[in-house]
């Protein structure tokens, strides 16, 4: 028993070396992105943006990011990996920049949609290495340890923001240097270059026959996202913080969903699942509705605010992943992931433009009424599907979720087992779903 704990030690330790290089290049691509979301939130409504314009700046970023997805596997077939990846890095190290150049918010929106198009490719590069250096023993691994570099990068970066003025060039900067750094271990690392990964097509049908409350969730959530990603800095300014302490909240929130991720994972996979997404999403409701009464109390009760919301409200998209994984057919879980995850990014895109409407008419508290309202419809109709269909037999492995590419859940170990006929059919970017039906519907 104990030489096989130190075996799998030694193996974990192997494991995080290997990728160090790819690992080191995600932690500064992922937390700068983050940063740079955050940033211009912030930096637009001290220069006088309007809500809509700040909502803008996101929904551009999930246009362009999606078009990513979809475009990028070409690119990337045409002039390889390392050159693909050192020029978008070189885009996204310059759009940073861009922004402190010249302060208009369409120039702005234009140069999100950019850098949208440029982290798909980024993130799609370093994901589908990761996955070439997975073996099946170690598969579940890799995917944890880069979860857990996402999320360590993003609430550092996060904290960190209170320490520049978001008015001044520092920040952008240092957001344009990071970048750069983050070309320097893909170009000199000696792990080989991977295969072209595959797209994801959107076929809403096939995702509502494998599960009506995966698609509607993932729909849901992403409004939600977009939304309280996008505007919390008009938020934050209307309790009457300075603009710098939106990377405390947002940092705050990001970590308390870093640390249910796991507690929630392990009892949505030995409970029936949906009473898990039932739960989470009520509770993400309730405390939807007061945040905008406790944030304003204290900086502590803002940053604590943000750890409880976080919690409840960042598993979803994860918890709606794995509940699907739970009624698709054999093989096609990366097909299913990646075509949930283009719906979530295609609700995101309007997400900031509903909420920034709805801040205009009924106030900036008014944002978390509706991130309530969208958890508590996903609540509902959460209790809707339990009543009409039963559990399923067996479940699938909860895997965390963040934001990714569809490159990412070819690391899913839930996804190996595929014949030949599902293998070619991927290769080709093709979703298959059951027809409708089909007994493996819920």
């Amino acid at each position: 028993m104990r030489g096989g704990e130190d075996l799998q030690r030694q193996m974990a330790m192997q494991i995080v070396v290997s990728l160090f290089s790819l690992l080191f290049a995600a932690a500064l691509l992922l937390g700068s992105n983050a940063l740079h979301a955050t940033l211009l939130g912030v930096r637009g409504a001290i220069e006088g943006f309007s809500a809509t314009e700040i909502a803008l700046l996101l929904t551009a970023y999930y246009v362009g990011f999606i078009i990513g997805c979809r475009r990028v596997p070409g690119i990337i077939r045409d002039v390889g990996h390392i050159r693909a990846f050192t020029a978008f890095a070189s885009i996204a190290s310059a759009a940073a920049i861009f922004h402190a150049l010249y302060v208009e918010s369409w120039f702005w929106i234009m140069s999100r949609v950019v850098t949208g198009f440029s982290f798909a490719a980024l993130q799609m590069i370093i994901e589908s290495w990761l996955n070439e250096r997975a073996t099946n023993e170690n598969r579940g691994r890799v995917l944890s340890i880069y979860r857990i570099t996402d999320f360590t990068a993003v609430t550092f970066f996060l904290a960190a923001m209170p320490l520049f003025d978001p008015r001044g060039f520092v920040l952008f900067g240092l957001l344009s240097v990071l970048i750069s750094f983050a070309l320097v271990p893909v170009a000199l690392t000696r792990v080989p270059a991977p295969a072209v990964p595959t797209e994801a097509k959107l076929d809403i049908p096939g995702l509502w026959r494998v599960s009506p409350l995966a698609a509607f969730g993932a729909v849901m959530i992403g409004l939600t996202t977009s939304a309280y990603w996008s505007m919390s800095p008009l938020f934050i300014l209307g309790l009457d913080y300075m603009p710098e302490k939106t990377g405390l909240f947002m940092g705050a929130l990001i970590f308390g969903g870093a640390l249910a991720q796991w507690p929630l994972g392990w009892l949505s996979d030995r409970v029936d699942r949906r009473l898990v997404i039932i739960g989470t999403a009520g509770a993400a409701a309730v405390i939807s509705v007061m945040v905008p009464m406790t944030a304003g109390g204290s900086q502590t009760a803002l940053v604590i605010t943000g750890l409880v919301f976080g919690a409840v409200a960042v598993p979803g998209f994860g918890l709606t992943i794995a509940h699907a994984n739970d009624h698709a057919e054999p093989g096609r879980i990366v097909a299913v992931n990646g075509g949930l995850l283009m719906l979530y990014g295609s609700a995101a895109c309007a997400g900031p433009v509903i909420a920034s409407q709805v801040m205009a008419v009924f106030g900036t508290s008014s944002l978390y009424h509706w991130v309530g309202l969208c958890y508590l419809a996903v609540a509902v109709f959460g209790l809707l599907r339990l009543f009409a269909r039963a559990a399923p037999e067996t479940t699938e492995d909860y895997v965390p979720v963040m934001r990714t590419t569809p490159a990412l859940f070819e690391l899913d170990p839930r996804g190996e087992h595929e014949d030949e006929e599902t293998g070619a059919e991927e290769a080709q970017g093709s979703l298959a779903f059951p027809e409708a039906g089909a007994p493996r519907t819920t």
